[in-house]
């Protein structure tokens, strides 16, 4: 289940923050980064506390790490308050002013991610070294096919090199400036947007460092583009157990990436335990709101704390015995629905009924008493 043996490197622990080790003998972790600006919480509590609570959200659907762009300082200064108060280690994503790194390093930020290809001149770069190490602060160098260094983008041009061994060049300079410094608190991320080019650079670079690699494919695309091309890049390296934390990058919610990364590892054998969930892909025999149904309730079965198998079935005369391997199940015809567990009927739910019911009112309230008949149920297990 582990990756590639690589050096540890450690982010959070500090207050209420939970402690995530990236490489060595840990198990692969997921990250997410966040997709608003985070300004208004620095003169807003309720802003503030909304997103502590949807870190907490990721947090439970399996979320280990959370990524925020910090553009100017007043980000610098919002993303210090959420810091204090996030129970996941919260990382700094820098680009061209090294300032803003040095701001956020004044609170409880875990990580500073930053592109050295971008960030200005190799003393801009010491001097976050320098602030990260007195803070035991950890740091990300991403380095992207779209911010290679000019000599490198040459030989590209010039078919000397390939894109993703331009990439590793690039990686591995950035990586021996850390060095000199004597800093090994650090990950490496190399990111292109072309699926062969991500598998080929990681394993290039996997084969010559010991340094943990968080892979991912950048501007993947929306939901279905991108959770193919990463579904691809990441079966590819973690099988060679490439790869001590993820992201499935997409034009998409945070929550959605969280979930993909999850299925991923878990179908790759890099995860076990947490709710599974099956579901039928609903056909013209299709006698119950599959769709609807795993909307409701697709993170809610995430989050929950149980190593369970959860079936959802479109029809009640497949449902429980294609779903006889499930903890529980859910499925129905008309105007009933059913709750399995292990193939066996153990509940029929149907909507309320008084004279003045219209067919809408009857199928919320069909809904409505099966939400909590399946509840009380998944709760008995």
């Amino acid at each position: 289940m582990q990756n590639r043996n690589t050096r540890s490197v450690f982010i959070g622990g500090t207050g209420s923050t939970k402690k995530v080790e990236i490489g060595g003998d840990a198990p692969v972790s997921i990250q997410t980064m966040w997709k608003e600006g985070i300004t208004e919480v620095v003169h807003d509590s309720k802003a503030l506390f909304s997103i502590i609570e949807r870190i907490e959200s990721l947090s439970s659907l399996g979320c280990d790490i959370v990524r925020f762009a910090v553009p100017d300082m007043e980000s610098a200064e919002a993303l210090c308050s959420i810091a204090e108060h996030s129970v996941l280690p919260v990382v700094a994503d820098i680009h061209f002013d090294y300032k803003l790194a040095l701001k956020c390093l004044e609170g409880n930020v875990s990580k500073i991610r930053i592109n050295p290809g971008n960030i200005g001149c190799r003393r801009n770069v010491e001097k976050v070294v320098s602030a990260c190490k007195e803070k035991g602060v950890a740091i990300r160098i991403g380095v992207n096919t779209g911010s290679l260094p000019r000599d490198l983008l040459d030989k590209v041009k010039e078919k000397k090199l390939t894109r993703a061994d331009a990439l590793v060049e690039a990686a591995a300079r950035e990586a021996a400036v850390f060095e000199e410094l004597s800093f090994d608190q650090y990950v490496i991320s190399m990111k292109a947007s072309s699926v062969k080019e991500t598998v080929d650079c990681n394993t290039l670079f996997a084969e010559k460092y010991d340094i943990p690699l968080h892979i991912g494919v950048t501007e993947a695309g929306p939901l279905i583009a991108g959770i193919v091309k990463s579904t691809l890049a990441f079966s590819e390296l973690l099988k060679n157990n490439i790869g001590s934390t993820v992201r499935v990058s997409l034009s998409d919610s945070p929550a959605n990436e969280v979930i993909a990364a999850r299925e991923i590892l878990r179908e790759t054998g890099k995860r076990t335990g947490g709710v599974r969930l099956v579901s039928c892909p609903r056909c013209g025999r299709n006698g119950f709101d599959v769709h609807g149904f795993t909307s409701r309730w697709q993170n809610k079965l995430m989050a929950l704390d149980k190593n369970i198998t959860v079936a959802v079935m479109g029809c009640v005369v497949n449902g429980p015995g294609e779903g006889k391997f499930a903890d529980i199940g859910i499925t129905g015809t008309g105007d009933t629905i059913i709750i399995f567990k292990h193939g066996e009927i153990v509940r029929t739910i149907r909507p309320d009924s008084t004279k003045n019911m219209t067919v809408q009112d009857k199928l919320n309230s069909l809904c409505k008493n099966a939400d909590i008949a399946f509840e009380e149920e998944l709760m008995s297990l």
